[in-house]
């Protein structure tokens, strides 16, 4: 046990350690609060005096929700070493989270978005207060559950940062070498001399390849062998990335540096959320600093993100969600824009329907008109312009599982083990999207079926008082031949008309055969879609079935993880570890099987039948109604005779 006047803690409550401190977990001595104590080694003490004030200088300068909180600085009873005692974060960092399995591809969009507002937000304080951090990385944003339960990032570890304006430069090393601004590891890793000063946008280096970890699960550049293992080839392709470029890595020894543009497809962000952040990537992530945002312009344009509301939008011709960012005060002109951008559906070819119901979008109105949407019930997007549904474009997660080595190696093992677990995660991620998109199907063309019933029903019955009115006119004395008419030029247009409104009564009775015919098709089709919701729920079994297999690995992998800790295992705990790695691989193989055999193989299954039945809605209901033949018969509502009568229904059948 070691103590200071205040507080109490026990060196196997190790929470971390660095080169110069270790951190525990420590108790208050009367309250009984738990913190987290900060206690300097003695390489700590060889540094310049100015040097260890640093961090508590800084740190008693910061008050911020997103920043650890100071709350003492003590000394220990004995070696009289001084103590930080700060704000206990119970979740681990945002390390430990993408350590975890289950984020192997990265953070769902809902998380990275709060790890976006809380960094930046942490990241503003230090700037308004003129500090620069230096070691910004994953393992030094420390994240812990508010009352809520919703994650809180809060930045931590602040023995490298030191006051520093934005025209100011320093010449010191710090920080964390997958995390350093080429300029730096050239001269803290790679040895070089060199005469460059650094300024306050190095961070930015360190943040963009933050948010790229997280935004992926793994680091944006990453040489053959990875990045301790190839230092100068890692140097090269930081240095040599081309303008734009967020990513670059080596695939083979010696081999050429490949550069990425965009996030790779594994990433669970939306494309509506990857447009918006890529460009801020790229620009944070500029080798040169002159052409490297600075902190103002990083700000605005996260600032822009996080402000931004988010609009679901399910489309039917391509059988895709899509995430729609935009302010609320735009106008829904610039929402319509925005989702041609992503459905590449013409403005004036969207439909929607919202809940069941058309939902009319007026051009002019702001975008906050539009209702509040969500993954689960979004916008339904409808187009007659639509081409064979691509659906969801992903890589299956086969193709990301390593194998295990033949021979025991508790390292090896536990590194292979947590690759597949990852992959697994992934399939299991992917059978739920993949599930929830058939659900949207269904559900949109279900509606759009709905809708278009009652339209039939409405046509027929408009169209059955229209025959009416028509069989009545042609009957009366003023439409009978010439009867009473003496003019020759009245005679022929009331002959001429007589004509045209027997062809007109022809059309509507073709029109009302053509609806009655096309009710029916909606029927069946209507009745079909309620058989296929048997098969969502087949589905949910198979997605049951992969979660099962998930667990039971899982606790193998937990196996795995305490034994890479020891030297080595008995006899008999090394064939149960042998029995645990074969039965690992077969849980896997299962596990694969079924999302590939059964949600994949359904999935593609329903993209053609949707596709089908696209097809055939527009071509049963556009192309059958007599509509242009109705607009050809317009002018027949001209005459002051019909013309307030005919005027409603005639608009009812244009628009159909």
């Amino acid at each position: 046990m070691q103590s200071t006047t205040n507080y109490l803690w026990h060196t196997d409550d190790l929470l971390g350690q660095g080169a110069t401190a270790s951190v525990y977990k420590a108790r208050n001595k009367k309250s009984g609060e738990v913190v987290a104590v900060k206690v300097f080694n003695s390489a700590s003490y060889r540094r310049p005096p100015e040097v260890q004030e640093r961090e508590f200088e800084v740190l008693r300068r910061l008050n911020h929700q997103n920043i650890v909180k100071l709350f003492a600085v003590e000394e220990t009873g004995g070696s009289r070493q001084k103590v930080l005692v700060m704000e206990y974060c119970s979740s681990g960092s945002l390390l430990s989270v993408l350590e975890d399995p289950e984020n192997t591809f990265g953070l769902p969009e809902e998380e990275f978005l709060v790890v976006l507002r809380c960094v930046v937000a942490g990241m503003n304080h230090l700037r308004e207060n003129g500090i620069v951090h230096r070691d910004i990385k994953p393992g030094n944003i420390m994240r812990l559950v508010g009352e809520e339960g919703q994650s809180i990032y809060k930045l931590s570890d602040f023995g490298a940062a030191r006051k520093l304006d934005d025209e100011e430069k320093f010449v010191s090393v710090y920080g964390t070498e997958e995390y350093l601004h080429p300029d730096l590891y050239e001269r803290a890793v790679l040895r070089k001399p060199q005469q460059k000063a650094f300024g306050v946008t190095v961070d930015l280096w360190s943040i963009g390849v933050t948010l790229y970890h997280a935004a992926t699960g793994s680091l944006p550049f990453i040489p053959f062998g990875g990045p301790r293992r190839n230092k100068e080839i890692m140097y090269r392709i930081t240095t040599e990335k081309p303008a734009g470029a967020i990513a670059g890595t080596q695939k083979q020894e010696n081999g050429p540096l490949e550069w990425s543009y965009g996030l790779p497809i594994t990433c669970k962000l939306s494309m509506g959320l990857q447009n918006q952040l890529v460009p801020i990537l790229a620009n944070i992530l500029e080798v040169e600093q002159t052409k490297c945002w600075g902190f103002d312009q990083f700000f605005a344009e996260t600032s822009d993100i996080l402000q931004r509301t988010v609009i679901h939008v399910f489309s039917l011709p391509q059988a895709v969600l899509h995430h729609v960012y935009i302010h609320a005060h735009n106008t829904i002109t610039i929402f319509l824009e925005a989702v041609y951008e992503q459905t590449n559906v013409a403005p004036k070819h969207q439909e929607y329907l919202f809940e069941g119901h058309p939902c009319v979008l007026q051009p002019s109105l702001p975008a906050q008109h539009i209702a509040h949407t969500a993954a689960s019930s979004p916008l339904t997007l409808f187009s007659t312009a639509s081409d064979t549904p691509k659906g969801l474009a992903f890589r299956d997660p086969a193709l990301d599982v390593p194998k295990f080595v033949p021979k025991v190696d508790l390292q090896a093992d536990y590194s292979t083990a947590k690759g597949v677990l990852g992959a697994g995660y992934q399939a299991l991620w992917l059978a739920r999207v993949l599930l929830d998109g058939q659900a949207l199907m269904l559900r949109g063309l279900h509606w759009v079926l709905e809708v278009l019933q009652n339209t039939c029903q409405q046509t027929l019955e408009a169209t059955r008082t229209a025959l009416l009115f028509l069989s009545s006119s042609l009957a009366t004395e003023r439409f009978s031949s010439g009867a009473g008419t003496s003019d020759v030029q009245e005679l022929k247009e009331a002959t001429e008309l007589r004509s045209r409104l027997q062809t007109f009564s022809e059309v509507l009775s073709k029109c009302s055969h053509n609806v009655t015919e096309t009710q029916r098709s909606l029927g069946c089709l209507s009745e079909e879609l309620l058989k296929n919701w048997d098969q969502i729920h087949a589905d949910n079994r198979s997605i049951q079935k992969i979660q099962c297999c998930l667990d039971k690995m899982h606790f193998i992998y937990k196996q795995f993880k305490k034994s890479r800790m020891r030297p080595g295992l008995s006899y008999n705990e090394e064939q149960i570890h042998k029995l645990d790695k074969v039965n690992f691989s077969h849980l896997a193989k299962r596990l694969l099987h079924v999302f590939q055999e059964e949600c994949v193989q359904t999935y593609q299954v329903s993209l053609v039948t949707h596709g089908k039945r696209m097809r055939s809605l527009i071509s049963s209901f556009w192309t059958e109604l007599p509509n242009r033949e109705l607009r050809d018969h317009h002018d027949l509502l001209i005459p002051a005779l019909i013309r307030r009568t005919w005027s409603s229904t005639c608009r009812s059948f244009v628009t159909i």
